[in-house]
């Protein structure tokens, strides 16, 4: 009997945090693109993993960007009957209420009951303690398909955690909004952190069990280790295809139009420019107090509890780029990381020599991990062209995208 979750879903509305009510509408109100109309994640084809779970003792990976229709997936599969045994939570927590890189502890999730083991804390990837009592571990993270996104590293630790202690792995495959992108450069392998783990561009353009693939079949594990997987694919999609997330990824990706400029925009988490952490918009806007008389348009950082307690430029006004209404259309037509906002703002700022000084400006990275290599850093301060810039990407980039094709599962 095949079993439909939409009968058995109590429909209930989720967010984040008390701060995302506003922001959680305007993603889950937007029309998603009518080519998306049928696509089907992973998760919601519960008809085709249900029957492999029964009588396994399950644990799951996940955070509020893992659904099941309207409903937190470990709820929903523990509603019907999955013994559900430890939960496992990325950055931001489980429940999605921890900041940006904060340390986040383990824990029991007070509505199920059931253990909750960080990721994000004390240890890297679950421990072989964790994973005793656990038959099969799933991965449903909603990723964005940017190297600089934690849940790659996140899905590396998994995948290569399940290698050692003879775990499978299932992922529930979800698709990547920034899927019609591959660009940037390839990780210098020196330069391997959190933000870039990996030998692949700023823009991957793969979804996470492509991803998983690649990890497996290039033998990026310790000791070149593979992952037994079962994957859950998507139904009808396309890398080409416009998806509007129904939830947001993480507390600072709170928007669509966030989401699509995050590729670009992450960069700066290297320089001196906010980005707008401290609002309820950011990756959406760029500004520095020193920029003032530069740039009509202002914000002002502000601490906001679960979000950004500790922003940069915290109460002060930042002048500089209003990008909440520029057209994303531009971005999925070019199918590149949009470089000019980077080589404007270091123009226009006047303390040239502050402008990649990370330590100062107390931001997410340093500024050559984040880009994957020390030169774009030497190009912007030689004032070389986009174009210029774009050149010395080669032959790395081409490689990575015929390296890419091995482990495609959609057109």
């Amino acid at each position: 009997m095949k079993i439909t979750i939409l009968s058995v879903l109590i429909i209930v509305s989720a967010s984040w945090h008390n701060y995302s009510k506003p922001t959680q509408a305007l993603l889950h109100n937007s029309k998603p693109s009518t080519f998306a109309k049928s696509l089907i994640t992973g998760a919601d084809q519960t008809e085709k993993y249900l029957p492999y779970l029964k009588g396994k003792r399950i644990g799951m990976v996940v955070n509020p960007s893992s659904r099941i229709g309207d409903k937190a997936s470990v709820d929903s599969l523990k509603a019907l009957g999955v013994n559900i045994v430890k939960i496992f939570g990325p950055e931001h927590g489980f429940r999605g209420d921890a900041s940006n890189g904060a340390h986040v502890d383990d824990s029991t999730d007070p509505k199920t009951g059931i253990q909750v083991v960080s990721l994000y804390g004390k240890s890297g990837k679950p421990a072989a303690q964790d994973l005793a009592a656990v038959d099969l571990m799933i991965y449903d993270l909603q990723d964005v398909g940017a190297r600089y996104y934690t849940y790659l590293a996140t899905l590396h630790r998994v995948m290569e955690a399940c290698a050692e202690n003879n775990k499978e792995l299932m992922i529930l495959d979800r698709p990547n909004p920034n899927g019609y992108m591959v660009d940037g450069p390839v990780l210098d392998m020196k330069l391997k952190s959190g933000i870039g783990f990996h030998p692949v561009p700023i823009a991957h353009g793969m979804t996470v069990a492509e991803y998983a693939q690649m990890i497996n079949g290039q033998g990026w594990m310790a000791n070149g280790i593979k992952c037994k997987l079962k994957i859950i694919p998507l139904a009808n999609y396309k890398h080409s295809m416009p998806y509007t997330l129904p939830v947001h990824p993480s507390p600072n990706l709170n928007t669509q139009q966030s989401i699509l400029l995050y590729p670009s925009l992450c960069l700066f988490e290297g320089t001196i420019i906010s980005q707008g952490r401290g609002t309820y918009f950011p990756f959406t806007v760029l500004g520095n107090p020193d920029l003032k008389g530069q740039y009509k348009f202002a914000f002002t950082p502000k601490s906001i509890p679960g979000m950004s307690e500790t922003p940069l430029f915290q109460d002060m006004e930042c002048f500089g780029l209003d990008l909440r209404k520029y057209d994303t259309k531009k971005l999925i037509k070019s199918k590149r990381v949009n470089l000019s906002w980077l080589i404007e703002m270091y123009k226009a700022y006047p303390f040239k020599d502050k402008f990649f000084d990370y330590k100062q400006s107390k931001q997410m990275g340093n500024f050559d991990k984040l880009a994957g290599t020390t030169t774009l850093k030497e190009q912007i301060i030689a004032g070389k062209t986009e174009e210029e810039i774009r050149a010395s990407w080669e032959p790395g980039l081409t490689q990575f995208k015929k390296m890419r094709q091995l482990y495609l599962l959609y057109p």
